[in-house]
This record gives C-alpha cells, sequence and structure tokens, in this order.
C-alpha cells in the first residue's frame, strides 16, 4: 500500500550507460546495472483500505493515478484498495469502446 508515504515515486525510465530508456533493457546484465530515473509525488497519509468509490479516495491518490494514465497512455478500469475482492473501484467499464 502507498498509504502514509509522504512522497510517492513513479519510475519514468532508465539510465544505463549515459543513455535513457523508457523501457526497462531485456538483458540482465544491463539491468542489473541501469539505475531507474523516478518522478517523485506528494504522499498521502488518509487509509485507502475498503475504499468503494472514485470519490472515497484521498486527492493526491487520484493525481497518482491520473499520472499513471498519462504516463502509460492508456485509462486505468479498475483500482483494488485491499485484498478484498469487493474493494474494487471501477474506474471504467473496460468492455465499453
Amino acid at each position: 500500500m502507498l498509504d502514509g508515504l509522504d512522497e510517492v515515486k513513479i519510475c519514468t525510465g532508465y539510465r544505463l550507460d549515459g543513455r535513457i530508456f523508457d523501457y526497462l533493457p531485456s538483458h540482465a546484465a544491463s539491468q542489473a546495472r541501469c539505475e531507474p530515473i523516478y518522478e517523485e509525488m506528494e504522499g498521502w497519509s488518509e487509509s485507502t483500505a475498503g475504499a468503494r468509490s472514485w470519490a472515497d479516495l484521498p486527492a493526491n491518490a487520484i493525481k497518482y493515478i491520473s499520472r499513471i494514465q498519462e504516463l502509460i497512455e492508456c485509462p486505468v478500469a479498475l483500482v483494488s484498495t485491499s485484498p478484498e475482492r469487493e474493494d474494487t473501484i471501477l474506474v471504467r467499464d473496460p468492455f465499453e469502446d
């Protein structure tokens, strides 16, 4: 869980031998030498455990999910807030056109 962290980090790339990649190189030896590049965002102290609607999430958690969507260029359909199956937020119907 990311609750309670002062900041959350998103890996946006990798630095290897002075070059920057937007993907993790496939060779294990190259991966071992990679330095991750992080984007830092403000965290949240509120608990998200058991949240079942978008409105139940802290504002910074929503910003974090929105930034993930921007980076992967794909909408997030579901957000799970606990191991319980019912604690899932349907952000967008994944089967909708």
